[in-house]
């Protein structure tokens, strides 16, 4: 991958899930935000609701196939987490690759311009500490 490197923190997932703005794909989403970096970070993520590890590394093969494929049309300076579904590994690679190719890319695009904000998920919750755990008893 020319301009990209692995984003391995779970702080910047977190960061991410929290602010950046998603896209769906179809059989993956996609969680964008602007690093101020060089080059762009990408962070592949597939649950055990995929299927067994088999499964699981195929997903991650067709989503870094995709990736690679619009890796030329993508703004430099993204941070990127690809989130496969359920249906993913028995899907065809050319589905994801065509649909990251374009609504992926156009929605990068949109963020790195600024024309799609990047504002905090009102769905995510932080897990209740022990404190307003005690209080709900």
């Amino acid at each position: 991958m020319l301009f990209t490197q692995k984003l391995n923190q779970n702080a910047d997932f977190q960061r991410l899930y929290r602010s950046g703005a998603f896209c769906s794909l179809g059989s993956a989403l996609i969680y964008v935000r602007p690093n101020k970096l060089p080059y762009n970070r990408l962070g592949i993520t597939a649950g055990k609701k995929i299927g067994n590890a088999v499964k699981r590394n195929r997903a991650k093969r067709i989503i870094r196939e995709a990736y690679r494929a619009a890796e030329p049309l993508l703004p430099i300076g993204l941070d990127l987490v690809v989130v496969a579904r359920s249906i993913l590994p028995e899907q065809s690679a050319n589905i994801l690759t065509e649909r990251f190719c374009t609504a992926g890319v156009r929605h990068c695009c949109g963020v790195s311009s600024g024309e799609i904000p990047c504002t905090p998920n009102q769905t995510y919750k932080k897990p209740r500490g022990k404190q307003s755990a005690a209080k709900q008893s």
